[in-house]
């Protein structure tokens, strides 16, 4: 038989190599393969061959972490490495509310369960509390939390499951619900002796430092997204006794859908330090502190396979960029992307320093009780002498200013071509080439990808703009400092960087940077400028701040911002790029801003035959890649 690559069998090509075989044979030499009822022992034989081969090779890609497909398969990979696939992840809202009542107990207590339902346009949710609270009764009302430190409140339902241990047998403890927040697990044993629902035991994600006593468990996914618990074995960790109680409560939420509610109804039970059911005397407001956010789905296959070795390297220690990467996305679910830099990078350096930027999957910013949540869980892992620090997301926005040229007599509506054009843009705003740290904007991309939206179009001409969002301190005198970590582009005559209005003290009307470059051309001087009531440009203060050309950088010397024309007290500020591919460095969050793209649409009247001449083309700034524009950004 001759010789066969087995690797690339398909039904047809066996079926030839059988022949070959076959015809190979002295006794099959002259034989019709074909006109024969022998063919269909031939197909039967090759059908055979290549279900098994198949199936082979579904078991072999199965059977590595690179290769597998199914769920169940890949999440059997990654237990072999400790790694747990993350689970849904409730929306978590912060609220406080005061409850009126003539209890004489001097402690109220909030049952753990359904707490509040919060109301959206559409629909509402339910939210609920995976332990008991307890608040202080004083002058007949009980303050469960407040503006400065509110309760958090979970989406979804608070159930219960119960176990009897059972030495004799190989028992398992799976929780029969799907899509569980397994941060809100709780587990307790009773024993003989105990009271209640018995000692609770504690969730850790491995074994090390573990005594014999040590009362923990921990959980693994199995089939069907389900959850099991693990015990220990009387070496690491407490082993369970025959005839003890396990009761585990945990909570099923609708995860990334229940995002959004900012207001609820209350909807608790509150009892007594006796247990003694108690009944408010009058009725309970829930104050938002924080809308319900952060809400996630289960851990999809794609992400497993890329975090379960980069966990397993990291060995539960953070030392490398990697190590933080992995170990704060699993700490913290919400993570879309990380950025580490330590100290030694920063200017000036700070050195045992490690400066953390998160970017969350559901919004910009981590709240301060999520930073703080990450920080302690980051000591258990960290080097001593290691200070870590989560500063704020620092995104370096890319826009465009492009204007397409498009022949008429392709399209009849140009304003359906615009649309096309932006949804184009949007899709590709999606790339992983963007919307990360370290990413990537290309501009022959772009550009390509604009010209091949529609025939009609026969060329553009786009701008590329990059903008950081300043901060403003309201009311607080302070410096700012931008860094956009790409060169600017310079015109000697000035104009270009440009911001939105600001208020600063001292000046009612409102105010905007404007640059003048040094002779050098590599930095420039900042002043603040106004409109008077004729539209003409007045300078109010001279030498505001410092920009550096070729470093990318925006200084504010000491000023006092006492509102800003942007909600949320921000003042955007822009330039041009010395080269149209911008890169995001270090700690910039790369982002494409399709939002704050602008499309001009510009007919092609010499693709079209309305100008064979040419003498009426467009030649004005629209055909320039660099322009300065307006001095203020708008």
């Amino acid at each position: 038989m001759p010789f066969t690559q087995f690797t690339n069998l398909d039904f047809d090509q066996i079926k030839a190599q059988i022949k070959d075989y076959l015809r190979a044979n002295s006794n099959f030499t002259d034989f019709d393969f074909e006109g024969s009822n022998f063919s269909v022992l031939i197909d039967t034989l090759a059908y055979n061959t290549y279900i098994n081969a198949f199936n082979a090779n579904l078991v072999v890609n199965e059977s590595f972490l690179d290769g597998a497909t199914v769920r169940e398969n890949v999440v059997s990979l990654a237990r072999n490495i400790g790694y747990v696939p993350r689970s849904k992840t409730s929306a978590k809202a912060q609220v406080w509310f005061d409850v009126p009542t003539d209890t004489t107990s001097g402690i109220l207590t909030l049952e753990a369960g359904l707490t509040c339902t919060g109301l959206t346009e559409n629909s509402s949710y339910r939210f609920s509390i995976p332990q008991d609270l307890t608040a202080a009764v004083k002058n007949g009302v009980a303050s469960f939390g407040s503006a400065d430190l509110p309760k958090e409140i979970f989406q979804g339902s608070l159930l219960s499951r119960q176990f009897l241990v059972n030495t004799s047998r190989d028992q398992r403890f799976i929780l029969d619900n799907p899509n569980i927040d397994t941060s809100t697990i709780r587990c307790y044993v009773k024993g003989i002796g105990d009271s209640g629902l018995g000692r609770e035991f504690k969730l850790i994600d491995n074994i090390l430092n573990l005594s014999k006593t040590s009362e923990v468990f921990l959980i693994q996914e199995v089939q069907d997204e389900r959850y099991e618990l693990l015990f220990g074995d009387g070496y690491f960790g407490k082993k369970l006794e025959n005839n003890e109680v396990i009761t585990v409560r945990y909570l099923v939420t609708d995860g990334e859908s229940g995002n959004g509610p900012s207001r609820f109804d209350f909807q608790g039970t509150f009892v007594d330090d006796k247990g003694v059911p108690v009944t408010p005397t009058g009725s309970i407001t829930v104050n938002t502190v924080q809308k319900a956010q952060n809400g996630g789905e289960i851990e999809n296959v794609a992400s497993i396979k890329y975090f379960a070795p980069r966990l397993y390297s990291a060995q539960y220690r953070a030392v490398t960029a990697r190590d933080y990467e992995a170990i704060i996305s699993d700490i913290y679910p919400n993570t879309e992307s990380v950025a580490v830099v330590g100290g030694e990078e920063l200017s000036p350096p700070k050195f045992g320093t490690v400066q953390i930027s998160i970017k969350p999957q559901n919004g910009t910013f981590v709240s301060d009780f999520d930073k703080q949540n990450i920080l302690s869980k980051l000591k258990q892992y960290s080097i001593a002498g290691i200070n870590q620090k989560i500063v704020d997301l620092k995104v370096l926005y890319v826009e465009l200013d492009s204007t397409i040229y498009y022949d008429t007599s392709k399209v009849s509506n140009p304003d359906d071509l615009k649309t096309n054009v932006v949804d184009a843009l949007t899709s590709y705003s999606k790339n992983v080439d963007i919307n990360r740290f370290g990413g990537r904007f290309k501009y022959s991309k772009i550009l390509q990808l604009i010209d091949r939206v529609d025939d009609s179009i026969t060329s553009n001409i786009t701008k590329v703009i990059i903008r950081r969002d300043l901060k403003a301190l309201i009311n607080q005198f302070a410096q700012y400092e931008l860094c956009f970590g790409n060169r600017f582009n310079v015109k000697p005559n000035g104009y270009n960087i440009k911001s939105t209005r600001f208020k600063v003290s001292g000046e009612s009307k409102e105010v905007y940077l404007v640059d003048v470059p040094n002779e050098d051309l590599k930095t420039g001087v900042l002043s603040l400028v106004k409109n008077d009531e004729k539209g003409n440009k007045v300078v109010v203060a001279k030498e505001t701040g410092l920009v550096d050309y070729v470093k990318g950088e925006i200084i504010l010397n000491t000023i006092n911002i006492t509102s800003t024309s942007r909600p949320n007290n921000i003042i955007e500020i822009q330039a041009y790029p010395d080269s149209n591919d911008v890169v995001g460095l270090k700690d910039l969050y790369l982002a494409l801003s399709v939002s704050d793209t602008k499309i001009n649409m510009i007919k092609d009247v010499i693709a079209s035959g309305e100008d064979i001449s040419g003498v009426t083309f467009t030649r004005d700034f629209y055909t320039s890649s660099y322009s300065n524009g307006d001095l203020e950004r708008k």
